[in-house]
């Protein structure tokens, strides 16, 4: 792994009461990451914006936002918790949210959990599921499924001693162990409770060469299908007097300590489920690649290399971005970094079956820029292919968004982006709180950056995501259209009066 997850980040507030008419995209100058600098509200409204509404959460807000195309506030839901980063609206209008518990122990770092939450449109909480113990904690993501269940992204524990078991480089395990990803389904039931019926675990999945004794000993290069447990630096030293200083500036969290650095293995912030496949794709930062998995399997078949459609079990039937972590290909063929948000095209859509993903840090660059990638991925009835001693295709994006004014388009981390039924596509800069609606031929047609946060602390007075000074960054945003079953019938008026925006940093 390239990258310890601890983002530090600045803000004052300014606010851009709502202007119709076309105009010209901002401009950010110099490093405001968080976009502290710019006019806030909607900026640019084209006659070509698609009717309909965007949904979003501050990640220092208890309060999930409706705005319509004039950038006005027509609906909201309150959580007595700060986001865990995701939150889907379904199509009954009921909001699934995930929540920041305050009380959940052992994990540290950005997507942290353990709350999944279920509002009705009017805001009444008729789901609130806890899944955080020393044991795990879901984090980040979850994808909803056709069936009602829900795949939600999950730390689990490991200890020094069982990565040594595992074949890890004594020097590469943090004193804490390990925090590898899994992955739950849950059936939920009743108002609290839910069912794991299906579970994956990466740690079922690795391979090293480092020591020939252990059973997941290889050769990388000759399992593409597996992951390098020893693809990884060793833990950043850390000591408590600089761990309290970026706790108290808002950049650590509240269970990060001095041994905990580097836990968070592959720091999964994305997943997706495709039900014509019966695949899940998710999205590692840590590895700057993007996994795809069979869903097929059992529970046990999950947990080995055999069984399930694709006849692999649980290992890795694709992955795309950075083809050096199984010792092929080298560094020019490495196309995406710190990525967010990989999904699948939804069938119906212009581009269906294909993946896209919100590229982060786009490497082999000279000044730091962020883009949209979208791809096909090379599948056959009998799977993905892959050349011998090649790597997995394609070599570029199909389609790519990089806007013209790259600072201001730029998120070091958090952002998304996904297609829209006219082809269009809705692009989150998390980092900046910025939302677009971009055409194929990248005009960017609708321009709105939010000017709502929120004051929501933990016990500590730190916020529930560690954030640092970025008051308006946004996991991602997400584009209702004005058709869609969640808003047929509702009231969608803008309220009177709006929400107060954000003003006071220290409240």
């Amino acid at each position: 792994m390239k990258k310890n997850f601890v983002f530090g980040l600045l803000f004052v507030f300014t606010f851009f009461s709502c202007n119709q008419k076309e105009k010209e995209s901002p401009k950010l100058q110099g490093p405001d990451i968080g976009g502290l600098s710019m006019t806030r509200g909607l900026i640019n409204k084209t006659e070509e914006a698609t009717p309909g509404y965007v949904i979003f959460s501050p990640l220092q807000s208890d309060t999930t936002y409706v705005v319509n195309t004039n950038g006005e506030v027509v609906h909201t839901w309150k959580s007595a918790y700060g986001p865990s980063g995701w939150l889907y609206i379904k199509e009954n209008g009921n909001l699934i949210r995930g929540g920041r518990d305050p009380e959940a122990p052992v994990y540290g770092g950005g997507g942290q959990g353990g709350r999944l939450q279920e509002f009705t449109w009017d805001g009444e909480l008729i789901w609130d599921y806890r899944y955080a113990t020393e044991n795990y904690l879901t984090h980040h993501d979850i994808a909803l499924m056709p069936n009602g269940n829900i795949l939600a992204v999950a730390w689990e524990g490991k200890t020094v001693d069982e990565a040594i078991k595992a074949g890890c480089k004594p020097e590469l395990i943090p004193k804490a162990g390990f925090w590898p990803d899994k992955i739950v389904e849950l059936k939920p039931k009743g108002k609290d409770d839910a069912e794991i019926v299906w579970e994956w675990h990466i740690w079922d999945h690795l391979v090293q060469d480092f020591d020939s004794t252990k059973a997941n000993y290889g050769i990388p290069s000759q399992h593409p299908e597996l992951i390098n447990l020893n693809l990884r630096h060793a833990p950043y030293p850390i000591t408590q007097g600089r761990l309290d200083t970026l706790r108290a500036n808002n950049n650590a969290s509240t269970n990060s300590t001095v041994d905990n650095g580097g836990s968070d293995m592959f720091h999964t912030n994305a997943i997706d489920y495709n039900p014509e496949l019966n695949q899940i794709v998710i999205s590692s930062p840590a590895l700057d690649e993007i996994l795809i998995i069979d869903h097929s399997t059992t529970t046990a078949e999950a947990a080995t290399h055999k069984g399930g459609r694709w006849k692999k079990g649980g290992d890795i039937l694709y992955r795309w971005g950075n083809p050096e972590n199984y010792g092929r290909g080298d560094s020019t063929n490495h196309t995406i970094s710190g990525q967010h948000d990989v999904k699948w095209v939804p069938k119906g859509m212009p581009g269906e079956g294909h993946l896209m993903v919100f590229n982060n840090n786009v490497p082999n660059t000279k000044k730091p820029r962020s883009a949209v990638y979208e791809w096909t991925a090379p599948i056959t009835e009998m799977g993905y292919a892959i050349a011998d001693g090649g790597h997995y295709g394609p070599e570029s994006p199909s389609w790519q968004f990089v806007a013209a004014d790259t600072m201001a388009a730029f998120s070091p981390f958090i952002s998304g982006a996904h297609r829209m039924m006219n082809g269009n596509t809705f692009v989150t800069v998390g980092a900046k709180g910025r939302y677009m609606e971009v055409t194929p031929a990248g005009k960017i047609i609708w321009d709105y950056w939010t000017p709502y946060a929120g004051y929501v602390r933990m016990k500590d007075g730190t916020t529930p995501q560690p954030v640092g000074p970025l008051a308006y960054a946004t996991f991602r945003a997400t584009h209702i259209p004005i058709d869609h079953p969640a808003v047929k019938g509702k009231v969608l008026k803008p309220l009177d009066p709006q929400p107060a925006v954000y003003k006071d940093v220290k409240k």
